[in-house]
This record gives C-alpha cells, sequence and structure tokens, in this order.
C-alpha cells in the first residue's frame, strides 16, 4: 500500500517540498539548541515549561480525540464513520509523534530520554505518560494498518483485532489524563492544582481534534476529490459543540473557584490570565480572544442551518481550534508558572529558535499526514472503483 504515498500530482509534490523545506529550517534551528543548550529559547528558572510542552499538550488532546470515531463505529455500529475512521487513525498517529518531538526538543539533550527507560520509575507520572503515549502510537497504527489492509481485500478486519480496538478507547482517555495527572500533580502550583484539570483536557481535546479533523476532511474534498461523508462531518460537529460547551463551562467553574474564594495564590494567576498583572497584559489579550472565539463558534454551531453551511461550519472549526490551542497553547503552561510561589512576576516569551524548531515538527507532522491520507484515501478510491 505504501506504493501510493509516490504516486500523486505536481501539487502533491509541490507541497512535500515545502513541508520538507520547513522540516529542514527547523532541524538546522534544533541543531543550534543541542549545540548551546536551551539558553537559546526563552526558558528560564522561573518558567521551566516553555512553547515546546504547551504544543505537546494541545497535541496530546488531539490524539485522544480519535476515540470519538472509534466508539460510534465499533460500540454502536455507527456505519457514518466507516469512511472517515481512518483518517482519524492516522491523525493519532501524526499528533503522538509530534507529542513525542516536542518532548524531545524540551529535553535539550535528547539521550536524555533513555534515563526514563533505564531507570524506570513507576512512582512518576512521567514515567506512565511515556507508557501511555507509546502505546497509543502502536495501537493506531497497529490498529489502522490492519483494518485498512482488511479494507483492500474487501473482507471485514479480523476477529484478533478486536480486542486490540476495544483497548484503543480507554487508552485514548488514559493519554491526557495522565498529561493532565503532570499539571496536577504539581503541588506547588496553584493554578494546576484542581481535580477539574482532568475533564478539562478532555473536553478540549474532544472539541479541538474533531475540529482539526473536519477542516482535513474539507481539504480531501477539495484535492484529494474524496467525500468523507457529509453525515460523518456533521455528527463529528454536534461533537464539537457539546465538548465546547464543556469546555467553556469548566473553564467558568474554575475561574468562579479563584474569584469567590478571593485566595490570593489561586487569583494571582487567573487575573495575570485575564485581566494582565503589573503590566503584564500581553497574555490576557490572547485569552479573551479563545473565549469570544470559543463562544461565538458555539453560539454559530447551535442552529443547524449553519452547520449545514460548509463554509460557516469550516470558518466556527477555525475558531474553535484558535480557542482551544490559545488556552492550551499559549495560556495553560505561562499562567501556570506566572506568577511564581514566591509572587515574582517573571517573564517568558519564546524565542525565534524556539518557533522554528515548533514550525519544523508541525511541519513534520503534516509530512505524515499527508503521506499517511495518501495512502488511506488511495486504498478507498481502489475499493470504490472496483
Amino acid at each position: 500500500m505504501l506504493e501510493k504515498a509516490i504516486q500523486g500530482s505536481a501539487l502533491y509534490w509541490i507541497w512535500l517540498l515545502v513541508l520538507l523545506a520547513v522540516i529542514g529550517v527547523g532541524f538546522f534551528s534544533y541543531l543550534t539548541q543541542l549545540d548551546q543548550g536551551l539558553s537559546v529559547t526563552g526558558l528560564n528558572r522561573d518558567v521551566s515549561w516553555g512553547f515546546y510542552i504547551a504544543q505537546f499538550t494541545f497535541l496530546v488532546g488531539v490524539a485522544a480525540s480519535a476515540v470519538m470515531m472509534v466508539i460510534p463505529k465499533y460500540l454502536h455500529n455507527h456505519k457514518a464513520y466507516a469512511r472517515m475512521l481512518i483518517l482519524g487513525e492516522f491523525l493519532a498517529v501524526a499528533a503522538v509523534i509530534m507529542c513525542l518531538l516536542f518532548i524531545i526538543a524540551d529535553l535539550g539533550q535528547p539521550q536524555r530520554l533513555f534515563n526514563v527507560i533505564l531507570y524506570p520509575t513507576p512512582s512518576s507520572i512521567l514515567f506512565w505518560d511515556m507508557v501511555v503515549l507509546n502505546g497509543y502510537l502502536f495501537l493506531n497504527i497497529f490498529v489502522g494498518w490492519v483494518t485498512l489492509q482488511a479494507e483492500r481485500k474487501r473482507v471485514g478486519p479480523p476477529r484478533w483485532i478486536i480486542p486490540f480496538i476495544y483497548i484503543s478507547i480507554p487508552w485514548a482517555i488514559s493519554i491526557h489524563t495522565v498529561t493532565a495527572f503532570l499539571y496536577a500533580g504539581l503541588p506547588g502550583r496553584d493554578f494546576w492544582l484542581t481535580a477539574v484539570l482532568a475533564p478539562s483536557f478532555l473536553a478540549s481535546a474532544f472539541a479541538a481534534g474533531p475540529a482539526l479533523l473536519i477542516l482535513l476532511a474539507y481539504v480531501i474534498k477539495i484535492f484529494a476529490k474524496w467525500d468523507p461523508g457529509k453525515e460523518a462531518i456533521q455528527s463529528l460537529a454536534k461533537v464539537v459543540i457539546y465538548a465546547m460547551l464543556a469546555h467553556l463551562f469548566i473553564i467558568a467553574c474554575k475561574v468562579f473557584t479563584a474569584a469567590y474564594s478571593m485566595v490570593p495564590d489561586k487569583l494571582e494567576h487567573y487575573k495575570y490570565l485575564y485581566f494582565g498583572l503589573e503590566g503584564h497584559t500581553m497574555l490576557a489579550t490572547f485569552s479573551w480572544v479563545a473565549i469570544s472565539a470559543g463562544v461565538i463558534a458555539v453560539i454559530t454551531l447551535l442552529f443547524p442551518k449553519n452547520r449545514q453551511a460548509d463554509n460557516i461550519l469550516a470558518f466556527s472549526m477555525i475558531l474553535v481550534l484558535m480557542s482551544t490551542w490559545i488556552d492550551k497553547g499559549l495560556g495553560l503552561i505561562t499562567a501556570g508558572f506566572i506568577p511564581t510561589p514566591l509572587h515574582h512576576m517573571a517573564t517568558y516569551v519564546p524565542t525565534q529558535t524556539e518557533l522554528l524548531i515548533t514550525l519544523g515538527i508541525w511541519a513534520t507532522g503534516f509530512l505524515i499526514i499527508t503521506v499517511l491520507y495518501k495512502v488511506g484515501i488511495g486504498v478507498r478510491k481502489e475499493i470504490e472503483s472496483g
């Protein structure tokens, strides 16, 4: 099946070359970081996690969201997802690989990864994060490839693969739950010290992942001339609405708890996030953009007529992605570290090196998605044509 990845139009190859060029820029920027250390980033003593870990957290949610198609397809036999399921599984593969690359970038020295393997510490959440991420990557590659091969042969998936499919359902929930525990298990960080952090992560994941998948479905319809199915897209849009409502509700609950309790250590983080603190207001602007984009998207999608219009639906999905990415990709990390436990207003702004490495990793993810989708859609077209 891999031979389909090397068959494509001129536009396909131009897109791959563009992605490879961006990956090259990111790789040379990473070599600079590898040579000079994390001093070339905006990280410092007070803000030890930054843009890399923020992208990692967001992408774990994108990967976990594949379960929103696996459950209806395999537990409820909802056949509308049959055409789109492989797209979700391959998106999860690319997202997890990007997650692992962002962890490598954040470590500074990649050989430090072996410490987790050579000196396993089951009492550490980081150890379990490694287990669930790599396990989920294996499950999606394995299940996706086996089921795609079965489809090509025009037979159902083999019986022995079914247990792996069922295991992938709780496993998908676990990867974002364990990621949330990495934050919520730090008692010195009041912003993250909340029992609703894992539900908040899952709610935003089940909004962002399907939103990205819907946008990719539209791209496929335009450039690959293959329709994943309107019913599946409409069904995913409903998932996005409910998940986004839950996400916004949890945010409101956290803000209310901090504001009403008036606990200074917790309240200061929310003041910094939404109103600015001691003249630091840049993040507050982004936070209100995120809230506004989320609210506008939900209000728009509540009307069935809007969901039926492709252009309105696509725009709403962009708003959902913008809202959830700002919340996790900017606000979550920065507001968790600022102010410090000693109430010091540290500063953190990602450097050019961080941004270029980040772009390179995202380009790597889209390269993987492009190749896997080329194979998956090629097999689907082969089945439908013959």
